[in-house]
C-alpha cells in the first residue's frame, strides 16, 4: 500500500504565501503523477494543480501564476508553493497520487488526509 501524508496548511493572511509538502511512503514502488486538490467550505473537491514525472505541471485556471508545483521522484515528494494567497484559496488541500505499489504491477489512485489552509485577516 501507498501512504501520502501532507504538511504546510495553516493560517495565512491575505497576499501571504505557504507552501505544501505531501510525501508518498510504504511499498511504494513508482509515481506515474502526483496533484493537489481543494474543497472549499461547501463545495465539491476541485483539482488544483499535478505534476507528472516527467516533471510536465498542469494548473486550474484559478491559481495560474500564483501557485507553483513541483516534485522529486526520487523522493516520492510534491510540494505546492501557494504565493498572493486570497480568501477564496481557503480549503482542505488534499494529495493526490497515482502510484504502484512494491510488486504490483497496478497503478492505483491514493489520496491523502487532508492539510487546511485558511486566508483570512
Amino acid at each position: 500500500q501507498v501512504r501520502l501524508v501532507e504538511s504546510g496548511g495553516g493560517l495565512v493572511q491575505p497576499g501571504g504565501s505557504l507552501r505544501l509538502s505531501c510525501a508518498a511512503s510504504g511499498t511504494v514502488f513508482s509515481i506515474t503523477s502526483m496533484g493537489w486538490y481543494r474543497q472549499p467550505p461547501g463545495k465539491q473537491r476541485e483539482l488544483v494543480a499535478t505534476w507528472y514525472s516527467d516533471d510536465s505541471t498542469a494548473y486550474a485556471d484559478s491559481v495560474k501564476g500564483r501557485f507553483t508545483i513541483s516534485g522529486d521522484n526520487a523522493d516520492k515528494t510534491v510540494y505546492l508553493q501557494m504565493n498572493n494567497l486570497k480568501r477564496e484559496d481557503t480549503a482542505v488541500y488534499y494529495c493526490n497520487a497515482f502510484a504502484s505499489a512494491t510488486m504490483d504491477f497496478r497503478v492505483l489512485d491514493y489520496w491523502g488526509q487532508g492539510t487546511q489552509v485558511t486566508v483570512s485577516s
